[in-house]
């Protein structure tokens, strides 16, 4: 959105600088000053805070100019990789960039952008914000009193409030989708939806509805006409998780509902606008992911305006004690539990690859299943890490599934490895299912498994849900 002499959120990415302590968010906004025409408007300053700005006479546009001269919906600029780029749409007077009519072009600092009789100057604008370490150790659903975290939580307390995609990076477990949910809730969209898609999960053939919907008949099955994602969260936050796993035939339909913000229903030919804020998530590294040609470069920077890196467990263990108290209080509530020296000792000799996800599941287990003391209400019962078939209590907190089955001197290495692998499947499946309490769904977005790959595991090992 656009407004009159209002500070505008982020608008191009995050670079960090000044050493551990502090990072520097340079900010690069521009304006648009009316200086002729416009009538009382004359020497208003609109300051551009979003990728998709419209200019034109009705209500809903980003800046009115009440002009019979303007079109209804006279003109809009994007923000793209090269820069800021005007484009008419269809006006009856035409759009005018320093003199010359244009169909779209790209905007240069001090241009004048002739909408009917009024002009407009722009003016691009760099700001520097110096974002310091919170002093909390926890932000909505996040925990963190490392310094690594306590960054994120100043960032994100500063960025939340504006309208700024954002993109978070970071390992499977590490609570990307617990950071996009507290950038939800300290928005100004807080009370209107949150959407979470998770892109990884859903059928290749299916993401398509699952964004954008569809019209009654667009395809087999397609009995009735459906709204998607984007249209669910109109008003609110559409949180896309597993990013990197999108398709390359549907990036750039992502891509044009980002500069454009309106979709088109499958098998429907009326767009429909969208007022909605992007936040986006990923396990991979988009950016190696662009060199390799499996990530479209504009999708990528449209993305990446604010780009967050969530650290591994094994980068915070400092966190530990904090995140442990925490899990405990949530699975026990009324019923105090704790871990003793040598059980927090385990756990911080281990390197975490699963990150907040196994330490919860690893929790989960002790809690559930070490023995009680039965003591008076309220005492504080102790949690033992607890070992299951063929593993030590110290091994307790690497590996929610048992050993394999002995080697067979008979067997070649291969056969002996196959034997292993059918039988890690197995038991990993069935104790991923009893978690997710049959729900596949579930169960694939904690493994980070294809859900269509799940099922076939599932059949192949004969397991029934």
């Amino acid at each position: 959105m656009a407004s009159a002499n209002d500070s505008a959120p982020p608008s191009t990415r995050v670079h960090e600088s000044g050493g551990a302590l502090k990072r520097s968010v340079h900010l690069t906004q521009c304006k648009l000053v009316v200086v002729k025409g416009g009538g009382a408007q004359r020497g208003r300053e609109y300051v551009i805070s979003g990728d998709v700005i419209r200019i034109g006479k009705v209500e809903g546009n980003d800046i009115v100019l009440p002009e019979e001269t303007v079109s209804r919906v006279h003109c809009e600029i994007l923000r793209d990789a090269k820069g800021h780029l005007l484009r008419d749409l269809h006006s009856t007077n035409g759009t005018f960039l320093d003199g010359a009519e244009i169909r779209e072009a790209y905007i240069r600092a001090g241009s004048v952008i002739t909408v009917g009789t009024v002009q407009l100057k722009f003016q691009p604008f760099e700001e520097r914000i110096e974002i310091l370490p919170s002093e909390k150790d926890r932000l909505g659903e996040l925990l963190g009193g490392s310094l690594r975290m306590r960054e994120i939580f100043g960032l994100v307390e500063r960025i939340a409030p504006t309208e700024a995609t954002v993109l978070i990076e970071g390992e499977t477990g590490t609570g990307k989708d617990l950071a996009a949910r507290t950038i939800h809730d300290l928005s100004r969209r807080a009370s209107a939806p949150f959407v979470v898609v998770d892109c990884g999960a859903v059928a290749g053939n299916l993401i398509e509805s699952e964004l954008f919907g569809h019209e009654k008949g667009a395809f087999t099955g397609a009995s009735t006409t459906r709204q998607g994602a984007f249209e669910l969260a109109h008003g609110g936050t559409i949180f896309l998780d597993e990013l990197g796993e999108l398709s390359l035939d549907l990036q750039p339909k992502l891509l044009r509902v980002l500069e454009q913000r309106e979709i088109r229903r499958v098998g429907g030919n009326r767009t429909i606008k969208v007022d909605i804020r992007v936040v986006a998530a990923t396990k991979q590294e988009l950016a190696k992911e662009v060199q390799k040609g499996k990530f479209r470069e504009d999708l990528y920077f449209r993305l990446s305006v604010v780009p967050i890196r969530m650290p591994s467990l094994r980068e915070r263990k400092e966190d530990l004690p904090l995140l442990v108290q925490a899990f405990l209080e949530r699975m026990n509530p009324g019923e105090p539990r704790t871990l003793d020296d040598a059980a927090m000792a385990s756990l911080m000799a281990h390197d975490w690859p699963g990150n907040i996800r196994e330490l919860r599941n690893v929790l989960e287990r002790g809690a559930y299943l070490s023995p009680t003391t039965g003591g008076a209400a309220g005492t504080t019962q102790p949690v033992r890490l607890v070992a299951l078939p063929g593993q030590s209590e110290g091994e307790a907190a690497a590996a929610p599934v048992a050993s394999g089955p002995p080697f067979d001197p008979a067997l070649s290495y291969r056969d002996n490895k196959e034997r292993w692998e059918h039988e890690f499947e197995k038991r990993y499946l069935r104790w991923l299912m009893e978690r997710a309490q049959g729900n596949i769904s579930r169960a694939a977005r904690e493994a980070d498994m294809d859900r269509k790959y799940l099922h076939k595991l599932l059949k192949k090992h004969a397991i029934v849900v």
